[in-house]
């Protein structure tokens, strides 16, 4: 794991000394276990390296392959190692000392601009082609790893962070008003549709699953993968299903937790980061290792105040977890005192720029470091879960029902009702209109939709820089659709999902800023490309039979979690809960600064200051511990961050 950088002078003049130390020196606030450059005239690299894998101990970056005149600086692991080996035809000997930066050059001597298509794993190069005087660099298919660039026709710069470019000279540190307008149009956690820019006009990013080259005549980005459904698998058994599951997943996590240090997991009382916790740790086990876990717990003093279906504390969960599993040291860490608006300075300054998961961002950090202290390198978790290895929910059965009403499947619909209705405790009449709907809609009223949502109430952005923008119009053509209505065809918004680059984006600059600050590498089994392909190849029936909604990944870890975990439906985790319990001491405080906001002449332009106000008006007094999940909390306090990123702009 890496920070790297680098200066490209196209027109090959020599590059200024000071500029190589400015676009180097704001790594030093990173633990380092080394630090290399290299340089030639009109051409600069540099890389800030954390050793994560046992290979990355003995590697020199940036790396210099002589012979084939080749150099190249890295932010990777990459995860089958074995696989480009062999396509490389290396020899079994030699393939232990060869580290990740060698074998994506090895790889780009082979297809060169094809390269990225054949890597698997978290990465963003840069290999300077010395014979062909070009760059030619890529970030991997989800954008867990960022990779920042400016370019102005004569210099070419880029970086891990965004600090390093806005530090040289050349590069001008203006407001991207287009993606502000984006950040605050967008009601969800997506804090932008355009994946090549970012909230500084001169600075731009390699999109997730894009690839860069640079030459005298011009900075091409290209996509050069994209997650599509695959054919449906034709299911012979139950047990052959399992069994290529278990083959897959293990495949997955395996190449996760190859690291010199410890090995640690996020851990909730969940399906997705339970079955994560249970692969590794067996495979741990085999490593005469232990999984540490990492819990989430609220406050000591925090009461409960959630419906009896919600668990802010999943502790109960997570024990029967660790316990079934074993082989695990577990943690349940409250972060006693830590409230998510005393960290807003200091996730601004991490994320270079404004953020949207405001409830989250303190115990993130916080497991992070703990972590961090405890000698871990990698950091598992369950994140893309939802979409891949425990997809399914109320309308996914829907749909499934549907499709066997359509078919007039009678024996085998009613069969799995009968299920449904048991498993839940329901009655068919309250679910048949429903399947009905969603089996024949052209015999039920369709609900029309918004060509245009500017005149919402509730958004963040003031109508007028909206128009002056065209912002919404912008999110439209990204297919974002921002009116909150329920989503139609969850299969197709499924294959929609690894399509919109934009979903994807957010977490990999939380994740890689959080990695270079503790050198710990968050690592995800779930977003595996090999486990997500399976994922969509699965019929829709593995995803809802036996009346069991997430029905696949139920059925995948018998043996492997509790029952009392793997069949559990009542009780959902609920983070974020106590929220406004920890942030009464300072809500005072919280309530002044929003007053700031709505006063500022200054920032008018740029807030609906009028939603501001009428949000304001209903937290003013003693705020519900349910305010934390309201649309109108989630107004101040976006407001606030973008109003202090501005500040300190």
């Amino acid at each position: 794991m890496s920070a790297i950088a680098g200066i490209f002078n196209l027109n090959a003049e020599p590059i200024n000394p000071a500029d190589e130390n400015k676009i180097m020196q704001p790594f030093e606030q990173y633990p380092a276990d080394d630090l290399h450059t290299w340089s030639a005239r009109g051409i600069f690299l540099g890389c800030m390296a954390q050793w994560i894998t046992p290979e990355s101990r003995n590697e020199v970056v940036p790396f210099y392959d002589y012979s084939r005149q080749l150099i190249i600086t890295t932010d990777a692991i990459i995860d089958n190692r074995d696989e480009l080996f062999n396509l490389l035809q290396i020899k079994q000997h030699a393939r232990s000392d060869i580290g990740d930066s060698q074998l994506i050059l090895l790889a780009y001597d082979r297809w060169r601009e094809e390269t990225p298509k054949y890597l698997l794993g978290d990465f963003a190069f840069m290999i300077y082609d010395l014979n062909n005087k070009k760059i030619f660099g890529a970030r991997d298919f989800s954008g867990a790893r960022t990779l920042y660039f400016f370019y102005n026709g004569n210099k070419f710069a880029f970086s891990t962070t965004i600090k390093p470019l806005i530090t040289l000279p050349y590069v001008k540190k203006d407001l991207n008003e287009e993606w502000l307008a984006e950040f605050l149009a967008i009601p969800n956690l997506v804090e932008s549709v355009d994946m090549g820019t970012t909230v500084y006009k001169s600075v731009q990013q390699v999109p997730p699953s894009h690839s860069i080259t640079i030459s005298k005549k011009e900075v091409s980005v290209k996509k050069y993968s994209t997650v599509l459904s695959q054919e449906k698998m034709q299911i012979k058994s139950e047990k052959e299903s399992d069994q290529y599951f278990q083959e897959v997943f293990h495949q997955a996590v395996k190449a996760r937790i190859r690291t010199h240090g410890e090995v640690g997991a996020h851990l909730s009382g969940g399906l997705d980061s339970g079955t994560v916790v249970s692969f590794a740790a067996n495979e741990l086990k085999n490593k005469s290792k232990k999984l540490h876990t990492y819990s989430y717990i609220p406050e000591r003093n925090f009461e409960d105040w959630t419906p009896k279906y919600y668990a802010p504390n999943e502790s109960e969960f997570i024990k029967e977890t660790v316990k079934h599993v074993g082989n695990v040291n577990d943690s349940y860490l409250s972060f006693d005192g830590r409230n998510p608006l005393t960290e807003v300075d200091d996730f601004l300054e991490l994320m270079e720029m404004p953020y949207k998961f405001f409830e989250n961002s303190y115990w993130l950090e916080g497991i992070t470091k703990e972590a961090s202290q405890n000698g871990v390198k990698v950091l598992l978790n369950g994140a893309r879960g939802n979409h891949s290895i425990s997809w399914g929910s109320w309308g996914v059965n829907m749909e499934y029902y549907a499709s066997l009403l359509r078919k007039l499947k009678w024996l085998k619909l009613f069969r799995e009702l009968d299920l449904y209705t048991k498993n839940f405790n329901t009655g068919k009449s309250n679910l048949v209109p429903a399947i009905t709907r969603k089996a024949f809609p052209s015999i039920v009223n369709r609900i029309s939709k918004f060509d245009n949502v500017s005149g919402q109430t509730n958004s963040l952005i003031n109508p007028s820089f909206a128009a002056q923008t065209n912002v919404y119009q912008k999110l439209k053509d990204y297919g974002m659709d921002i009116s909150g209505r329920n989503v139609g065809d969850l299969s197709q918004y499924r294959n929609e999902y690894y399509r919109q680059l934009y979903r994807w984006n957010k977490s990999g600059v939380a994740t890689t800023k959080l990695s270079l600050r503790y050198s710990v590498w968050d690592r995800d089994p779930t977003n595996d490309l090999r486990v997500i392909n399976y994922c969509l190849s699965l019929p829709i029936e593995k995803y809802a039979e036996g009346g069991m909604e997430r029905s696949f990944i139920r059925n995948a870890t018998k043996k492997r979690l509790p029952d009392q975990v793997r069949l559990n439906h009542k009780i959902r985790g609920l983070q974020a809960a106590d929220t406004i319990h920890r942030m009464l001491p300072t809500w005072q405080k919280f309530l002044q600064e929003i007053q700031q906001v709505i006063n500022d002449k200054n920032v008018e332009h740029l807030f609906n200051v009028p939603a501001i106000r009428q949000s304001f008006s209903l937290v003013e007094k003693e705020p519900r511990p349910d305010l934390s999940f309201t649309n109108e909390f989630k107004i101040l306090t976006r407001s606030l961050i973008v109003y202090r990123f501005l500040k300190s702009f």
